[in-house]
């Protein structure tokens, strides 16, 4: 007994005693921690850092792309559009070329008549009856619309 009681009470016993000691609190306190040590890692954080800093640094040019294509499709329906009205006036210029096309459209909007013709213009009788008041400006001839002017300042002032 002699030799355990001086083993027991020997620096290297008691420097083993004492490190198991030590290893048991800390594996104690290891076992506590990780309970309560949350789920986010340091490199889960970083991989959460770099993905907000791409979605942050993406978002300037992703929005511009858009509007860009956005701009791109209206100008591509504006120059279908004017594409469209070249082609109309085309046409309308290849008619008036023809000379009988020409000479339908000065009987009809300029009331000529050839030589030895007598031109006749056919009222509406409805159209006779509705007042000056009633037609709009752009209706009117522009003397008309300068005359009632004049008539209503003329009035004003009395």
């Amino acid at each position: 007994m002699a030799v355990k009681d001086r083993d027991r009470f020997s620096t290297a016993t008691r420097l083993k005693l004492l490190g198991e000691q030590t290893a048991a609190r800390v594996y104690r306190s290891q076992t506590k921690r990780q309970a309560r040590r949350s789920r986010l890692t340091g490199r889960a954080a970083l991989l959460a850092l770099v993905l907000c800093s791409l979605i942050v640094a993406l978002a300037y040019p992703i929005r511009q792309y858009v509007s860009q294509r956005a701009e791109i499709s209206d100008l591509q329906r504006q120059q279908e559009q004017a594409r469209q009205r070249v082609e109309q006036l085309r046409d309308l210029k290849a008619r008036w070329q023809d000379d009988s096309y020409a000479e339908q459209q000065i009987r009809q909007r300029l009331h000529y008549v050839m030589p030895g013709e007598t031109g006749y213009i056919v009222i509406d009788p409805d159209a006779a009856k509705q007042s000056r008041a009633e037609l709009g400006a752009a209706d009117r001839p522009w003397y008309a619309n300068v005359w009632d002017a004049v008539d209503k300042s003329d009035a004003s002032d009395q």
